[in-house]
């Protein structure tokens, strides 16, 4: 393939592209931003853009497991984590550490890194958008056929993770006030 026939651009193309940009910037405002709760709201922006991606790249279940997962879960647990435990709401600047220029650099550093190497590798790579690709079930063959060991491994693993935390946060077990 050459450079012609990728041009001009689908519409899916420049919908991918737009919503890549969204997410880009929204998670570039995460960790920019000095309130916790925006911080909290650009990264629901984030991750609605990535499940965005997902439907036009028709993967309609990883999209909605995005939605109810990521949006639906880890977003509201961080703002009732944010509330109960009565962190700053407002502008804080005790969150920076002063390091800005260097964390620029590294991060402009990495970010050219990880671009050389995805173009490099796949450059010459084109993936047709077909539907049906990233049906509920062809995922649900793959991860019950395929993957059920590790499935089940990080199953537990979370379930270890969540009684640790309970155990963590609760004083009155232990005999510790």
């Amino acid at each position: 393939m050459s450079a012609v026939d990728f041009w001009p651009p689908s519409t899916l193309e420049i919908v991918f592209l737009l919503l890549g940009l969204v997410a880009v910037g929204s998670a570039l405002l995460v960790v920019t931003t000095r309130q916790l709760v925006h911080a909290a709201l650009w990264l629901v922006l984030c991750f609605g853009a990535l499940a965005g991606c997902y439907l036009v790249l028709t993967a309609e279940f990883v999209a909605w497991v995005q939605v109810l997962i990521y949006v639906g879960a880890v977003v509201v647990l961080l703002l009732f984590g944010i509330m109960l435990t009565r962190a700053p709401i407002g502008r804080s600047d005790d969150l920076d550490s002063g390091n800005r220029v260097v964390a620029a650099v590294v991060a402009v550093a990495t970010a050219g890194v990880l671009v050389t190497v995805v173009v490099g590798g796949f450059q010459h790579a084109y993936a047709d958008l077909r539907p049906g690709s990233g049906s509920a079930e062809e995922l649900g063959t793959s991860i019950f056929r395929n993957w059920v060991l590790p499935f089940e491994a990080l199953s537990v693993l979370l379930l270890a993770a969540l009684i640790g935390a309970i155990v963590l946060s609760r004083t009155d077990i232990g005999g510790r006030r």
